[in-house]
């Protein structure tokens, strides 16, 4: 685990980077190298994907992976930047809330500053009530507060994904219903995910009064309206591995016709390009 007074130093310069009228664009990442990069960019914080890190260590998305594994694979993230680390952790991998409690515990100590914590039931297609997500919201800020953490809470609601339904006025009143109930829960942010319209967007700010977050899907509003309506963080989910993927894929496919040597050979992104990048952490450990 981090130093407390560090760790503690992270988690508001997280909750910061929502409140600074600057739009903060998360690319998720699934291992330090992603995140290194990201820092070395100039990027102030960055965040996991859980099907990212599932799909790269072989599981399906959906908790699947194990829990200790994952803990492992933040751990390392979070020693590998000197910036705050939001992770997604699904429904919190637990079948109740005493679980729970204990999951979240484990997740503070790897020295994460953020988490991702969405209101749907993995084993079923629907979601927990609004109540019942809105008690372990409550659970997850009393548990962080008693060991000195003010972790960042990021409430999803899958109401866009799941609740089929309903239609776009019923899911819209019901993702305001969620966004307030867990912000009285003790949330600090509001992701609902799928949410793509500009009106919409607008409606569910001034609405639930937080911070929102929305995912980079086709069909959102362009960056400059993104700013200019007050959006404060916009997540690529497993977006940035899907865009890796295909670069190693059209390449691959390529290769496999006797084709594309030059693509390889001219990468600019080199060895040493990233052997630089991991001796810049390892100098700055040093310094530390």
């Amino acid at each position: 685990m981090l130093s407390e007074n560090f760790q503690i130093e992270k988690e508001k310069q997280f909750y910061q980077l929502h409140h600074n009228d600057n739009l903060l664009v998360l690319p998720n990442i699934w291992n330090p190298l992603g995140a290194i990069l990201l820092e070395d960019l100039g990027y102030k914080a960055v965040a996991t994907a859980s099907a990212s890190i599932a799909l790269t260590n072989g599981y399906q998305d959906g908790e699947k992976i194990p829990f200790n594994d994952l803990l492992l694979i933040l751990e390392k993230i979070v020693k590998s930047v000197a910036i705050p680390v939001t992770a997604d952790v699904e429904s919190g991998y637990a079948k109740n809330n005493t679980e729970l409690s204990e999951n979240i515990k484990k997740l503070i100590d790897t020295g994460i500053a953020g988490i991702n914590f969405e209101d749907s039931k993995h084993d079923e297609q629907k979601l927990f009530t609004k109540e019942e997500q809105s008690e372990k919201i409550n659970l997850i800020r009393k548990n962080a507060s008693q060991m000195g953490s003010a972790l960042f809470i990021n409430a999803r609601t899958d109401v866009f994904i799941k609740e089929k339904n309903l239609s776009n006025e019923e899911k819209m009143a019901e993702a305001i219903e969620r966004g307030k109930a867990y912000k009285a829960a003790g949330a600090d942010c509001f992701y609902p995910i799928f949410l793509k319209e500009k009106e919409s967007i607008v409606m569910i700010i001034k609405e639930v009064s937080l911070p929102v977050n929305i995912l980079m899907l086709p069909g959102i509003p362009d960056f400059s309206t993104l700013k200019e309506i007050g959006l404060a963080r916009i997540s690529l989910g497993p977006g940035f591995l899907k865009y890796a993927i295909n670069s190693m894929k059209y390449v691959a496919q390529k290769l496999l016709n006797y084709e594309g040597m030059e693509d390889i050979t001219s990468n600019p992104v080199t060895t040493d390009y990233l052997n630089k990048l991991i001796s810049k952490k390892s100098n700055d450990d040093k310094k530390n």
